[in-house]
């Protein structure tokens, strides 16, 4: 075995690892996990119209306060 057989064999490797993690990734069951993940930025928002308090924008770049 010398190394081009090595290259090939850790090539397939990789592609099986890839595809196992694509279908991992995109199966049913982990769509509540992304869907809630996918909320996270709004979180601050939800919890200060909740609390009544008000939500600041960011800032932009070189935008002064």
């Amino acid at each position: 075995m010398n190394t081009t057989d090595l290259h090939a064999w850790w090539t397939v490797a990789m592609l099986i690892l890839f595809v196992g993690i694509w279908i991992w990734a995109w199966s049913k069951k982990r769509n509540k996990d992304f869907s809630e993940a996918a909320m996270l930025p709004f979180a601050d928002e939800q919890i200060a119209q909740r609390s009544g308090e008000p939500v600041e924008a960011p800032h932009k770049e070189g935008e002064r306060s």
